[in-house]
């Protein structure tokens, strides 16, 4: 069964909007948001980026806003900026302590991603990365179908059982007419401290299956400025998983571009 989408929710200040996906919890989705978002203001785009994980919301302190709250100004939000540039808009900038969970029913969270996308004063933007909840829950669904993407990036880590269940959420996003741009492999590997030498995280490869009909856009390495770090800062990050974020920017751009021309 398809999902239609609203036509009529197009923001004519904002060029492209990509949103990265996951079939579950725990892959790194919202770190690769990030690092997407940064690898594109580092090649001088102008981006922002929408937290619409309302009851997981990690992207201000990954940005290091964590400490910012949102004000109004002619009844929108006006997004926080990071010291990367990025315009950030997310749950935690308007509840009074980010521990404090959000413990809203289904229609609610879903309103809140619609009214986020519609009443946040976002800029001039050449990108706008979306970071989705996990799954394939009503509140995803309800993103999908208000938000006009350009695209999503699914992100998953390299285990059998994660490629069944980023196959329901690539599906999902066929049911609603949204492309599936390519997948990022997080966690692949890690250095041994000890010996130095490159080691698998995972056995099974499940994440390289041929059958999610799609490309891989990168391999993002299980790293210690990644995993122990409460803000990524792009020049605090190593050269590795710089070129590992760039790669995912151009990847995304490019597969965009191919279409644009067609």
């Amino acid at each position: 069964m398809s999902e239609e989408k609203d036509a009529g929710n197009a923001n004519p200040r904002i060029a492209r909007v990509v949103g990265v996906a996951s079939g579950k919890g725990g892959v790194g989705k919202s770190t690769i948001a990030v690092l997407l978002a940064q690898a594109l203001a580092a090649k001088g785009s102008r981006v922002g980026i929408l937290d619409a994980d309302i009851t997981g919301p990690s992207v201000p302190r990954l940005l290091g806003v964590d400490s910012f709250r949102a004000e109004a100004d002619d009844g929108k939000l006006v997004p926080i900026k990071s010291d990367d540039g990025i315009e950030v808009m997310s749950i935690n900038f308007l509840i009074e302590e980010e521990t404090r969970p959000v413990i809203w029913r289904g229609p609610l969270l879903s309103q809140a991603v619609k009214q986020f996308w519609t009443d946040t004063a976002w800029g001039d933007l050449d990108w706008l990365i979306v970071d989705l909840p996990p799954g394939t829950s009503d509140v995803m669904l309800t993103a999908l179908q208000s938000l006009p993407f350009d695209g999503l990036v699914f992100a998953a880590t390299p285990q059998d059982f994660v490629s069944m269940i980023v196959a329901k959420a690539v599906h999902m996003a066929g049911q609603t007419n949204t492309r599936a741009l390519g997948l990022v492999v997080n966690m692949e590997s890690m250095v041994c401290p000890h010996c130095g030498k490159e080691i698998p995280l995972f056995t099974g490869g499940g994440a390289d299956a041929p059958d999610l009909g799609m490309p891989i856009l990168a391999r993002m390495p299980w790293r210690a400025d990644l995993a122990q770090k409460r803000h990524l800062l792009w020049d605090g990050l190593s050269e590795e998983v710089r070129k590992a974020a760039s790669d995912l920017a151009e990847g995304v751009a490019e597969t965009l571009a191919r279409t644009e021309v067609r």
